[in-house]
């Protein structure tokens, strides 16, 4: 019989759902529960289609825009990645019931980018062009508030109307890296911007990329759980490439693997994006199970402490306090 090839797997921690995905497929799965289906959701609710195919099949149906939606009085949710303002606008002028999903760290990007407007900046938001958080953002305000900057070349080219009045709001799913790089060139370039309160880059986003850099010079391939339409995810595959891992992969799941990719392995990392569930990062050590005498490690901090309220409609009532 043929022994398997021996393969130390390193887990890296935190990884997977964060707070902003895990609210938002609670409020699926609560409006299903208390309204019953369909319930509608504007955009994938997260960036991950098992998670979507799985609300799918409870009731959920998915559409794009809110024209696609008949009139009734069937919830629709506003996904995770937020929505221009004009969306809630629509939904309000068709006496829509809504519930809205956005997670409250691109909330407070809106927020910001409202009030620098209020305050007469000009503002640059640091993303990629066409992801859905960043239409989301640039839809906060008039055309032509804000300026998309996604590379250290279009920072240098920039031309503000006032030098002395802009400030910059960032996508929450960056680089890290990348986005230090652009921010020092528009603060070399004006050093009068108004930076972010608190850095824009979400927590989550910052501490796998921090788990991926400790984990991938020290391994011959790094996996990242995760879709390819996922900002966060893209960007762990980056990340793992310039901290010293070039077989590093994006993928969606196991049956997806390219085993080319792991011949002649004996060490492997595995993280997985923010809105890649558990369930898939199992089913990959379950795969190189299959072909390799596996050894699983963890490395990192395991637990994220942060939650986020529920929109109030969804809410459990509090039980009254006995003999209140």
């Amino acid at each position: 019989m043929q022994t398997r090839p021996q393969l130390d797997i390193t887990l890296c921690a935190p990884r997977g759902f964060c707070a902003g995905v895990d609210r938002a497929i609670q409020i699926v799965e609560l409006a299903l529960e208390k309204y019953g289906a369909p319930v509608y959701v504007r955009h994938a609710i997260v960036h991950n289609k098992y998670v979507v195919d799985g609300l799918r099949d409870k009731g959920a149906v998915f559409v794009e825009e809110l024209d696609e939606i008949p009139d009734g009085d069937a919830p629709v949710v506003f996904s995770a990645h937020g929505v221009p303002k004009s969306v809630p606008a629509g939904a309000k002028a068709r006496n829509m019931f809504f519930l809205d999903a956005t997670c409250p760290l691109v909330s407070k990007v809106h927020i910001e980018a409202n009030r620098h407007h209020a305050e007469g900046r000009e503002i640059i938001l640091i993303g990629h062009a066409g992801h859905v958080e960043v239409i989301g953002t640039m839809g906060q305000l008039p055309e032509g508030a804000v300026t998309l900057v996604e590379t250290v070349a279009d920072a240098e080219a920039f031309e503000p109307r006032d030098p002395e009045k802009i400030a910059f709001v960032t996508q929450t799913t960056l680089s890290v890296d990348d986005t230090s790089e652009i921010v020092a060139a528009l603060r070399r370039r004006f050093p009068a911007i108004t930076l972010p309160h608190k850095e824009d880059i979400c927590y989550a986003t910052t501490n796998r990329q921090e788990a991926v850099k400790a984990v991938a010079p020290n391994v011959d391939a790094l996996v990242v759980v995760g879709a390819p339409e996922s900002s966060n995810s893209v960007r762990l595959v980056e990340v793992a490439q310039r901290s010293g891992c070039d077989n590093a992969v994006l993928v969606e799941r196991a049956d997806k693997i390219d085993w080319s990719r792991f011949e002649g392995i004996s060490t492997l990392g595995i993280t997985a994006g923010a809105s890649a569930p558990d369930a898939l990062v199992d089913e990959v050590i379950e795969a190189f199970a299959q072909r390799f005498d596996i050894k699983v490690t963890a490395s990192g901090q395991q637990r994220e402490h942060i939650t986020f309220n529920l929109p109030r409609e969804l809410r459990q009532p509090q039980a009254a306090t006995p003999g209140a």
